[in-house]
């Protein structure tokens, strides 16, 4: 007789700690052991855990309502949907619960308005090392293989180009006269922190408005301050026409969100789209929260100074060190290159009581909270650096 599943399907390959509690920039396993938090949750704890204004509206929201549903009038909704309008510039904001749920109503957006544009079948254009989710349309959008085997057929639809090409991409979208819409992160997260340069964006920018097209930049991961600025498409001083958002939005309370431009604002109507639990007044008062104790503190600008501080520390710690490739990224939104997979570092860095992440197999990912101190940040390089050299001596051995 075979053994029983384990009641939690095996989708994780979990590292062999629990999380306990946390404050600031540590947390604390069940053994009550400490850790330094370079990774956030995955770029979600924008403020820490435990912050001492979060703490108390999510207490004071939960005291009053959790959930209602969409059909009530919502002016938590109205207030984070406003703030998000004025720091982004654009004109309307769809809320839902995740980012996989904000690019898949991205995708709805550049569906319809291909229709609406006479397309029979209308196309959007992704690139290589892209990751969007991972229901059937995202992960169809999405570059890597492994996270689509065994889920034939794709959603077709989709036209794929490389990065930082933009002689490239304007061949496809002549090939191609059907793309409705440009869809790229704006700094490729789980495709090894690559990204978009700033003159390339500008370009796209340029194509779309030329030809008609939305343009679509996932800030799932790369937004809400973690670069320096509010939305890291803000340092090439363009605006796209639909801005998926979720994970730091709500530090740590599920929030996602579909920014739309003037292009795109009148694209979803009445019946088209929809979802249970998105925008309910607990997520959406985690955002307001969120918005309004980063503005105050200075977040964005702070996270873009200890941002260079980090990258400083790591290029100056590893500079030399063979094996390793590259340090890139902004912000705190940072990945360290090397020669090899290098997925044996994730359970080497617990045991120098830090939390990091290893994304396309070979990538350091450092994603720590925007509240992370000088002394955090060189604690942070203290401890990884020499792991990451005695990993790279290895290969000589």
């Amino acid at each position: 007789m075979s053994a029983a599943p384990p009641p939690v399907m095996p989708t994780y390959g979990r590292l062999p700690i629990a999380l306990s509690h946390g404050l600031g920039c540590r947390v604390w396993d069940t053994e009550g052991r400490e850790y330094l938090d370079a990774l956030a949750g995955i770029a979600v704890n924008t403020l820490g855990h435990g912050h001492p204004r979060l703490v108390p509206a999510l207490q004071d929201q939960v005291a009053k309502l959790i959930h209602t549903s969409n059909y009530y009038q919502a002016p938590l909704q109205e207030k984070l949907a406003a703030k998000l309008v004025e720091l982004s510039g654009l004109t309307n904001v769809f809320f839902c619960n995740s980012g996989l749920e904000a690019n898949e109503g991205a995708l709805k957006i550049a569906r319809k308005f291909g229709h609406q544009r006479g397309f029979d079948k209308p196309e959007t254009m992704v690139f290589e090392g892209a990751f969007h989710g991972r229901s059937l349309a995202t992960l169809s959008a999405t570059a890597n293989p492994k996270i689509q085997e065994g889920f034939a057929p794709l959603v077709p639809g989709f036209v794929r180009a490389p990065l930082n090409d933009l002689v490239k991409v304007e061949a496809l979208l002549d090939a191609h006269p059907q793309i409705s819409a440009i869809f790229l992160e704006t700094i490729q997260g789980e495709g090894g922190i690559n990204p978009a340069r700033v003159e390339f964006l500008q370009g796209l920018r340029r194509l779309c408005d030329a030809r008609n097209l939305l343009l679509m930049l996932d800030e799932v991961q790369c937004g809400i301050g973690r670069t320096g600025k509010w939305f890291a498409h803000q340092w090439a001083g363009i605006q796209p026409d639909v801005m998926p958002l979720a994970k730091g939005l709500g530090s740590g309370v599920p929030v996602g969100a579909i920014v739309c431009g003037p292009r795109a604002a009148g694209v979803l109507t009445a019946g088209n789209h929809g979802t249970t639990f998105g925008g309910n007044p607990l997520a959406m008062r985690a955002g307001v929260e969120t918005l309004a104790i980063m503005e105050a503190d200075g977040l964005c600008a702070h996270a873009g100074a200890m941002g260079e501080r980090l990258k400083a520390a790591l290029s100056e710690g590893l500079a030399g060190v063979a094996g390793v490739k590259e340090i890139r990224g902004q912000g705190l939104m940072l990945g360290i290159e090397l020669e090899r997979p290098c997925g044996v570092l994730l359970t080497r860095a617990l045991e120098s009581r830090l939390l990091i992440s290893v994304t396309a197999e070979r990538v350091v990912r450092l994603l720590p909270p925007l509240i992370v101190s000088a002394a955090e940040v060189d604690d942070i390089a203290a401890r990884l650096i020499p792991l990451i050299k005695d990993f790279c001596a290895e290969a000589s051995q």
